[in-house]
């Protein structure tokens, strides 16, 4: 059984938001009289481009990149560089098999732009998003064509990794403090980086939940829980904690990475922009468009079906 919309928020957008939740607070004191009045903005909205995928086809690659495609580890014959991948590969060839780097190198951008034009609201929502692209970055099976299991009979397990684990633990167990932010001098090279390493990390993450397969039967290794007045099979605390355990502190530092890339990339975007005054944006309001917006693709992603593939 599959989870509602709903469940599928619980389930898959605790990371997310609590990864632009901590990274607010990495900020230096002139970011941060800006960006944390604005902190249930950015949580909020850290979740707004998986809602998008109900209604924009072109929105799934933005999440991930199959790196195998491309061969064998670095990579070397993909292009970073968005003009040189178009011209070796096609856009439409590059579209297939995803664009998270190129996408959040967009984003940086935007983002930057959005500080040099003193544009708050933009500012905020590009912020919000990027944190969610970011985060997706540091999940290792994002970077995999068998990025749900499904091409070794293990179907569910991207939601394991990135959803169950954290939710049953991370509160409770992970470090979560990364430091001051930091500046990017490359963000190129830094978003390259995130997603080898990630592509590095699937096959432990693949082959450790295989082996853990063998030890659990199916009566152990799923539960049943109520969500939302509903009962949902899910994968049992055992058998996460059992997972967590084999991979060590893999997802910790994979979410402490996430925090902290995202407050640099924010911090680097602010810096690059010629670090403007935020303080006089602190009491920004946001127009009713803003929620107007929000109850569309809430009111989408509920009734309707992603556009592209699942992950």
């Amino acid at each position: 059984m599959l989870p509602d919309f709903r469940e599928r928020q619980e389930l898959g957008f605790f990371g997310h938001e609590r990864i632009n939740r901590l990274a607010v607070f990495s900020l230096p004191p002139q970011m941060l009289v800006f960006f944390k009045p604005h902190l249930s903005y950015l949580v909020k909205h850290a979740t707004t481009p998986d809602k998008r995928r109900y209604l924009v086809a072109g929105e799934g690659p933005r999440h991930y990149i199959d790196l195998d495609h491309y061969g064998e580890a670095p990579f070397s014959s993909l292009p970073r560089g968005w003009r040189e991948a178009v011209a070796r590969y096609g856009a439409d060839s590059l579209a297939k098999h995803g664009l998270l780097p190129w996408h959040l190198e967009r984003m940086q951008y935007r983002l930057t732009e959005a500080f040099r034009l003193g544009n708050g609201l933009q500012a905020l929502r590009t912020a919000a998003e990027l944190g969610h692209y970011i985060g997706d970055a540091f999940v290792p099976l994002h970077t995999s064509s068998n990025h749900n299991g499904q091409q070794t009979g293990q179907h569910g397990i991207h939601g394991l990794w990135e959803s169950r684990i954290p939710e049953l633990f991370a509160d409770a167990r992970y470090d979560y403090w990364t430091g001051p932010a930091s500046y990017v001098p490359d963000c190129r090279a830094f978003f390259w980086k995130i997603v080898l390493e990630s592509a590095e990390a699937s096959w432990v993450v693949l082959s450790t939940e295989k082996q853990l397969t063998q030890e659990f039967p199916p009566d152990r290794r799923y539960a049943w829980e109520l969500r939302n007045g509903r009962l949902v099979r899910q994968y049992s605390t055992a058998y996460a904690e059992a997972y967590q355990g084999r991979m060590g502190d893999m997802v910790e530092r994979r979410m402490r990475g996430a925090i902290a890339a995202a407050a640099a990339c924010w911090y680097t975007a602010w810096a690059d922009a010629g670090q403007p005054p935020l303080a006089h944006l602190a009491a920004l309001t946001f127009p009713e468009l803003e929620d107007a917006e929000d109850q569309r693709l809430d009111s989408i992603a509920t009734a309707g079906k992603i556009l592209g593939r699942e992950h």
